[in-house]
């Protein structure tokens, strides 16, 4: 006996047509670890820890690693000439205008022409003194030491049209399992050396760290639900985002400013911070494929006496 499938039957099948499609709905948490000790220039020997080396995420798939820094120590409310980079340089009081301030100053013009050092004067600005005169950051980067530091990501994702959900923290990744993981013998451990997640993005840790930069974490899950083993796991990834060759962008790299207050003989005083660091997001992809809950393939059987019988199969499959 010899079985035929109906022309659409496989028709259907060959082309995969049972199929259905979604995309993924994705939520990151990251949690940073790790201790640092860096020798500030006038301030000795400063140990970091997470509180003081992780800035504003500015986004909310995504974390920020400091790993070099500027510092201005003792800023006060007061007057004092700008740097020549960003105020007027000037020969007498005719040179500068009460109340003028631009986007690059620190301050207000006080109409004053003052020395600034023994071959400039600029003009003199009302604004937290001594102004900030350093440029360029350190080199090496003083918080190099990042590269040890590690990261945990967190990724849910759910594909609504099927209710299926997923994490990559699989259920059978436990507390000592976390401990001890690393990703160049695991491939699915969520704990990353943030020195090898820019090494696998083809960029040397040392170099990024001295101005900063922008890595991507990619996390991809294509998830086949049409298999029977129902394999649906992510697959990590790194490149740099940010343009990085100096000559091809204006401003290379990443920073912020913070700053730290304290009083001091009842005057309010800061230590200015130019921070540098690398920004790390986070951006999930994915899309599942599913096979339809039940398909009817007619199958069509001759006998050998010319009649046809009709049988209907049910296929279901349920996945969850």
């Amino acid at each position: 006996m010899m079985c035929v499938f109906s022309f659409r039957s496989l028709l259907m099948l060959w082309n995969r047509k049972y199929q259905e499609f979604d995309l993924v709905v994705s939520s990151v948490t990251a949690k940073v670890k790790g201790v640092a000790q860096a020798r500030l220039p006038g301030g000795g020997d400063v140990v970091w820890d997470v509180v003081d080396y992780s800035g504003p995420s500015q986004d909310k798939n995504s974390f920020f690693v400091m790993t070099n820094v500027i510092v201005t120590k003792n800023q006060k409310q007061g007057k004092c000439p700008e740097v020549p980079v960003n105020g007027r340089v000037c020969k007498t009081d005719g040179d500068c205008e009460r109340g003028a301030t631009d986007q690059q100053s620190h301050g207000i013009q006080t109409g004053s022409c003052v020395k600034f050092d023994v071959l400039k004067k600029t003009c003199e600005v009302a604004a937290w003194c001594p102004i900030e005169t350093k440029t360029k950051p350190p080199r090496p980067a003083l918080l190099e030491a990042a590269e040890n530091f590690t990261v945990l990501i967190k990724n849910n994702i759910r594909f609504p049209a099927f209710n299926f959900i997923r994490r990559n923290i699989l259920p059978e990744m436990n507390a000592a399992y976390l401990s001890s993981c690393q990703r160049g013998t695991d491939s699915l451990c969520p704990i990353f050396r943030l020195g090898d997640v820019v090494k696998e993005a083809g960029e040397t840790f040392s170099d990024m760290a001295v101005e900063g930069g922008v890595i991507g974490i990619l996390i991809k899950w294509d998830c086949d639900l049409d298999r029977l083993s129902r394999r649906c796991l992510p697959r990590y990834s790194f490149r740099r985002l940010d343009e990085k060759e100096s000559n091809r962008t204006l401003y290379p790299g990443i920073n912020f400013r913070f700053a730290k207050y304290n009083m001091v003989n009842g005057a309010e005083e800061r230590t200015l911070y130019k921070a540098f660091g690398i920004r790390f997001d986070v951006m999930v992809f994915g899309q599942v494929i599913f096979i339809f809950k039940n398909i009817y393939i007619y199958i069509f059987l001759f006998s050998k006496k010319n009649s046809y019988n009709v049988s209907k199969m049910s296929i279901f499959e349920k996945y969850g």
